[in-house]
Formats: C-alpha cells, sequence, structure tokens
C-alpha cells in the first residue's frame, strides 16, 4: 500500500487554532487502532470542509473521482436506480486519506456492507433544546436503564457537539425498517416514563424545552458521526466513546474532549471494547 502523501499539509483548516491538515491526519493515526475496529466494513459518507471549517460543507456519499485502488468499497444501489460507490474505513492508511481529502468528520451506517438491510446498531441521539448538558446526561443514564430492562447492552458516545449518542449492538436478525420503528416504540416509552427532561416531539417549539429522544439514525441509509472523528467546530472537539461513570460524571461535556488534548484519554481502556460480544436480539417487546 504506497503512503499517503499529504498536499499543503499546513493548510489551516481550524483557523480559530491554527490546527492544520497534517494535525488531523496525526489526529487520525493516533485513533486508528481504537477507531477502525468500529468503523470496519460500514459504508461511510465523507464531510469535507475543502476551504477550512469557516466555509460551507460539502457531504459526499459515493467515493471521490480517484480515490485509491486499496480504499475498500461498498456499492449500495440506488432506490431511483443506479450504485452508489461508498468508501470504508477499514484501516489506518484510509483515515489518513480522508484527512488530504479534507474529510474531517467522517459518518458511518449502522450496518456492515454485507447486510446492509440487517443493522447490527440501534442509536438514541439525545439532542438537547438548550446547553443544560446535566439533562442530557440524566437523560442518557434513563435510556441505559429502560435498555437494560430490554435485555440490551447500552454503549455511549459525546457527540462532539451538543449532545450524546446511545448505541446499543443488535444480532443482525432484523430488518432495518422493523428497527427503526421498534426504535420508535422504546423512544416514546422512554420519553412517557421521564415526561420532565424527555420528548420524542420533532418539532422544537413542541418540545418544551426538553431534550429529543431522536431515532432518525436507525432508518436505511442513515448515518452517525464515526466515534474518535473530529467535529468542524473551534477547538476540534472529537467524538469520543465514554463510559457509563463519565456520563454519569457532573464534569462530562459533550465537546470536552479536544484534538489537541486527547492523547491522556487514549491510553484507557476503550469504552466500546466489548460492543462486539454485547450483540443482542432486538427486543420482540418493542416490536411494533
Amino acid at each position: 500500500m504506497p503512503e499517503v502523501k499529504l498536499s499543503n499539509p499546513d493548510k489551516v483548516l481550524f483557523p480559530q487554532d491554527g490546527i492544520t491538515k497534517a494535525e488531523l491526519a496525526e489526529h487520525y493515526a493516533r485513533v486508528a487502532a481504537l477507531m477502525v475496529p468500529h468503523c470496519k466494513d460500514r459504508p461511510m459518507n465523507l464531510w469535507r470542509w475543502n476551504k477550512g471549517i469557516d466555509h460551507d460543507v460539502v457531504v459526499q456519499q459515493s467515493l471521490p473521482k480517484g480515490a485509491p485502488d486499496w480504499v475498500a468499497r461498498c456499492e449500495v444501489p440506488r432506490r431511483k436506480g443506479g450504485n452508489i460507490v461508498h468508501g470504508m474505513i477499514n484501516d489506518a492508511d484510509t483515515l489518513r486519506w480522508l484527512a488530504q481529502q479534507n474529510c474531517i468528520t467522517p459518518h458511518v451506517w449502522n450496518a456492515r456492507c454485507d447486510m446492509r438491510d440487517k443493522p447490527d446498531r440501534l442509536v438514541f441521539d439525545l439532542d438537547p433544546s438548550d446547553d443544560d448538558f446535566d439533562k442530557v446526561r440524566e437523560g442518557a443514564l434513563a435510556v441505559a436503564a429502560a435498555l437494560r430492562e430490554l435485555d440490551l447492552v447500552p454503549f455511549a458516545k459525546v457527540s462532539g457537539s451538543r449532545g450524546i449518542h446511545i448505541i446499543a449492538p443488535l444480532k443482525r436478525t432484523r430488518q432495518v425498517d422493523e428497527v427503526r420503528e421498534g426504535a420508535q416504540v422504546i423512544a416514546d416509552r422512554i420519553a412517557a416514563e421521564h415526561d420532565h427532561i424527555l420528548t420524542t416531539a420533532w418539532r422544537k417549539e413542541k418540545r418544551d424545552g426538553k431534550i429529543l429522544v431522536d431515532v432518525a439514525r436507525n432508518t436505511y441509509g442513515q448515518t452517525a458521526v464515526a466515534p474518535y472523528a473530529v467535529r468542524a467546530l473551534p477547538g476540534a472537539p472529537v467524538a469520543l466513546p465514554v463510559s457509563w461513570d463519565e456520563v454519569a460524571d457532573p464534569g462530562l461535556h459533550p465537546r470536552k474532549f479536544k484534538l489537541r488534548e486527547l492523547a491522556g484519554h487514549l491510553e484507557r481502556d476503550d469504552p466500546w471494547a466489548a460492543m462486539g460480544d454485547s450483540a443482542r436480539p432486538f427486543p420482540r417487546a418493542a416490536l411494533p
């Protein structure tokens, strides 16, 4: 596999912080051993900021023209005909190549390429209406408790933006539409039991300051920000897997973990290390 050379490595992608393309590539080299196992074989979308984060993002589903042959591919039929060829993050060299493409934030599917219509992750995205992150932490702990009651094993990730993602690994036995509908059933039940802080009302004016339990990422072809990915925000916060003890800590914040301050956090055990062995069948009690 040829070395991935960075063109214009001193290009500044984060103007307020002076973070360059080379620093972005170095970040992905540091996290590759942790990140790749959680992204491998999953179709991805590239979120590219070709002129830096102060300019518009280009969201690209298909691999850019000229992508190296060694980048893993997943050909996905379009519903209106034809195919989209997604890339997949199957090795550290692909992460470096993404940095070369100014892809600050890759997003990945909740299903693997070989069974795209049977997801192996159930995702709840807690989307706050305000900046009270204590409520988000409380909501995340409530969602986790409810999933355990359904015999699922929850894992957490701070989004690097405003919220928390709760992920439960699944055995690949249910079609994506069943999982999407069942996720809504679970979300509605949790929101009803914790209606002082949670809601499933999509329109902001109907949320009354509560946290949205968003299950839209369980829809076919939808993506979630990849674990260990950098967000295109000042300070370059990272979407980082966290333990449930960390979620319970009042010091947690969704942008707490930043690219230039991450080294110490990478020395701990991966909070998602057991995810691959924790898959459970989708609970029948939640099927619509």
